[in-house]
């Protein structure tokens, strides 16, 4: 190990050679490319991480480079893997990575946290914190949870050295109705960058031994006014007992539904087909902008159920939405409905429309 390359670290008190060591022969998995997992990948990986693994599936939309800075416009429409890969290896020819390039889910959950001494959570929704926990929980591996909504931002780690899981915090998975959505009321750039940050250097901590770890103890950021506030949780011991992970963790990728891609649906179109496409946005998000080529019905999310006579249920229908997680939600709120209907979800949606024509 070039340990000239680190020194800034080697030669603090706290840290040292010893600590050094323990960065290149640790293991740290990281779930999600996204405005959480980028600043976290960068400082591990610049750090001297032995073994980096990354768990992501999406491509690069026009709206993550607000906050997703490792991306440019050069990017777009490229696999998230392929460019985080590409400027990683450049930032450090000495990091080991394993890469896979799906979405977590139950079936793949146990085998790939399995290989990696710390879990750091960068995605973006309940179902899959929830899976991260059980997963941790049966492999006994600790996991450092961040998550953002706004101007603010929290902090975690869970299930370390026997101490509090994600389930000690929050018992229950909250319903769609409940889920905050950052497509709706978004989210300030540099927010996740601060978090992202903190998860790394919560997940050096746990693997160096240096500091103390947030366990039991949640951290919340408000970027207005720069303050930081911590909240002790206790374990529930029964949060422990978990031997296998769930049949289901709800309207997540756990289950795929059928998805269409953007090239698919603009072929249609140019054969004169006339498609059934809703729009699931706000209607403040289609009135700014709806897509010329596509012509489509607008009924927000919140009103779908509402609104479900305004369907023709002998006809195919098609869900679109900003990036595709909205109409996502559209496809199994429909299913609940009736599960006879042929329903697509538009992968992407408006984001991946944009890319195709940039």
């Amino acid at each position: 190990m070039n340990f000239n390359r680190y020194q800034r670290q080697t030669i603090l008190k706290d840290f040292g050679p010893e600590a050094q060591q323990k960065l290149k022969d640790s293991s740290i998995l990281v779930v999600g490319a996204g405005g959480l997992g980028i600043p976290a990948l960068l400082y591990l990986n610049a750090m001297g991480v032995g073994t980096i693994g990354i768990v992501e599936q999406d491509i690069i939309e026009i709206t993550n480079l607000q906050r997703q800075v490792l991306y440019t416009e050069k990017d777009l429409g490229r696999s998230k893997m392929e460019v985080v890969l590409e400027r990683l290896r450049i930032q450090n020819s000495n990091t080991q990575f394993k890469t896979f390039d799906t979405f977590l889910t139950r079936h793949n959950a146990l085998e790939i946290i399995s290989q990696f001494d710390v879990i750091m959570d960068g995605s973006d929704n309940f179902p899959t914190r929830y899976l991260i926990n059980d997963a941790c929980v049966i492999l006994k591996k600790p996991f450092v949870s961040g998550a953002i909504q706004g101007f603010e931002g929290q902090l975690s780690v869970f299930n370390y050295q026997g101490g509090p899981t994600y389930r000690c915090l929050f018992p229950n998975m909250p319903t769609q109705e409940e889920i905050p959505n950052c497509n709706i009321n978004g989210v300030l750039g540099v927010i996740p960058g601060i978090v992202g940050n903190l998860q790394a250097l919560e997940a050096v901590k746990i693997v160096t031994g240096i500091g103390e770890v947030l366990n039991g103890k949640l951290l919340l950021f408000n970027g207005l006014n720069q303050s930081y506030q911590t909240i002790t949780f206790s374990l529930q011991t029964e949060n422990l007992m978990l031997k296998k992970l769930q049949k289901s963790y709800g309207a997540d990728l756990c289950e795929a539904t059928a998805g269409i891609s953007v090239e698919v649906i603009e072929e249609k179109l140019s054969e004169g087909k006339a498609l059934q496409i809703i729009d699931v946005r706000t209607e403040v998000e289609f009135e700014n902008f709806s897509l010329p080529q596509v012509k489509a019905v607008n009924i927000p999310l919140d009103e779908l159920k509402g609104r479900i006579k305004e369907l023709d249920f002998k006809r195919p229908i098609y869900l679109l939405c900003q990036s595709g997680k909205r109409s996502e939600m559209a496809v199994r709120m429909l299913e609940e409905i009736n599960n006879k209907l042929e329903l697509y979800n538009i992968m992407g949606g408006v984001d991946r429309f944009l890319a195709h024509h940039k």
